[in-house]
């Protein structure tokens, strides 16, 4: 170790204290694998700040000293964003922890970057309120990482994403400056919209610290349905009608045939209904009184879309249901190392992309299996691709996917970022002058290039 780097530990162990400085490498092992075992990096430290001006501080000291930096939430992202690929210092936000009094005449809430998301929920739940986004990995993602990545989830159908919820944020850019504009009001039109920029930013141009969130009333009554159908085409138009004739509609997800196979073994659990259709429908209503009744009538007139449904209408036999969606991830990840593609499509082109999707991936490679599920009520699709008795797939496979998104007018990215795998292929939805305009934001706000360089953003000679 050089002197410099000794002298630097020195200081920042003088910012966050000693035992938040971890340099072996049994300590900062599990800061450089993501969750998936896909992406695997190295670190010469990991600093972990208590608080804003801990993380200016720490910032400062490691920007002067020459080092790259990739910010570091509940590291439960899919696309390589939080891990230090290239051997840069990994800055966590895992202290960062405050959850402020719920504002409820204004129905928002301050929370600390590091707030895990189901932490965050049972906060605000004393309060009767929700937060707008929720996902299968709420007991480990942060507040901080959803924003950077801009999360979805199961919610987006009634609330919109995680850059909806954000009313205003703290965040350290790679200077050491402190931006903060945490006031939360509704309307706000004094200059350019921080919050708006830095959602979906990946830490490539600041580090949340904090941020103000809309919240949402409780919606304490529910009822949940799994519907079964005879064909991905039946799936698309159910869901286009319950969007239009359930004002209580609050999710509807998806599950295809080869995945729901492979929850159910995973489970030791039969599917509940309709087991040899090709694709289920979890379908939740919310509202404040009980949205059992216009659930049921609008299945009753989806007539023979529908060839088997069941229902939950109290908390253990909804959850009974959810299970099959919520255990998808694990399900898949049990049996290898998937490549994880998350993608958008327009309503009139799911069928075919669904349909035509495994043999495009097997004129790469004879060799995988496809496992597709997803939010179908925001047109997004999780695509699992894995190899030959569970080994991660060829790369090409990734652009053969992506290509064939672009080609059907799709988003290569829904709800996980960019992050280092897709960022070769960010021109296949972003222009050219889009992808210029972006750098020139970066060399902004990061003229060093110190804030997560190899994320997002592909190379300028790409």
């Amino acid at each position: 170790m050089t002197d410099e780097i000794l002298e630097l530990v020195r200081r920042l162990k003088g910012v966050v204290g000693d035992t938040h400085v971890l340099q072996t490498t049994d300590l900062t092992a599990g800061y450089c694998i993501d969750w998936t075992g896909r992406f695997r990096g190295q670190t010469p430290l990991v600093v972990r700040p208590a608080d804003t001006d801990q993380v200016a501080q720490a910032m400062t000291l490691l920007a002067d000293a020459g080092l790259e930096i990739v910010p570091q939430g509940g590291n439960t992202g899919l696309v390589g964003g939080s891990v230090p690929l290239h051997g840069e210092a990994v800055l966590s936000t895992v202290r960062l922890t405050q959850c402020e009094p719920v504002d409820q005449l204004a129905q928002q809430v301050t929370v600390g970057a590091g707030v895990t998301l189901a932490q965050a929920q049972a906060h605000v739940a004393a309060s009767s309120l929700d937060i707008g986004v929720d996902l299968a990995a709420r007991d480990s993602c942060t507040i901080g990482g959803m924003i950077a990545t801009n999360a979805g989830g199961i919610n987006v159908l009634r609330y919109g994403s995680m850059r909806e919820q954000v009313l205003g944020l703290e965040a350290v850019l790679a200077d050491g400056s402190i931006v903060s504009h945490l006031e939360g009001l509704e309307k706000d039109n004094t200059g350019y919209h921080l919050p708006s920029l830095l959602a979906g930013s990946e830490g490539t141009l600041g580090i949340i610290t904090r941020a103000r969130l809309r919240l949402h009333p409780h919606l304490a009554e529910r009822c949940t349905a799994m519907l079964a159908l005879n064909s991905v085409e039946d799936a698309v138009a159910a869901t286009s009608t319950l969007r239009r004739s359930v004002p209580s509609l609050h999710a509807v997800e998806v599950i295809f045939r080869e995945t729901m196979l492979l929850v159910s073994e995973h489970l030791g659990s039969s599917i509940p209904v309709g087991p040899d259709c090709e694709a289920w429908l979890i379908v939740e209503a919310a509202a404040s009184v009980d949205p059992m009744e216009e659930l049921a009538d609008a299945i009753n007139k989806l007539g023979t879309l529908v060839a088997d449904v069941g229902v939950g209408d109290s908390r253990s036999s909804r959850n009974n249901l959810w299970q099959f969606r919520e255990k998808v991830t694990e399900a898949i990840s049990a049996n290898g190392t998937p490549h994880k593609l998350d993608v958008t499509l327009g309503a009139s082109k799911l069928s075919d992309f669904v349909h035509q999707l495994p043999s495009v991936i097997s004129a790469q490679d004879k060799d995988v299996n496809v496992y597709m599920f997803g939010h179908l009520g925001d047109g997004n699709v999780h695509v699992n691709v894995m190899g030959k008795d569970g080994e991660e797939p060829s790369e090409s496979v990734d652009r053969v996917v992506l290509e064939y998104v672009a080609k059907l007018g799709g988003s290569i990215s829904a709800e996980h970022g960019i992050g280092t795998a897709k960022k070769d292929f960010l021109h296949l939805n972003r222009t050219r002058a889009e992808i210029s305009a972006f750098r020139s934001i970066k060399r902004a706000l990061d003229p060093g290039c110190i804030l997560n360089p190899h994320a997002l953003l592909p190379s300028e000679d790409s």
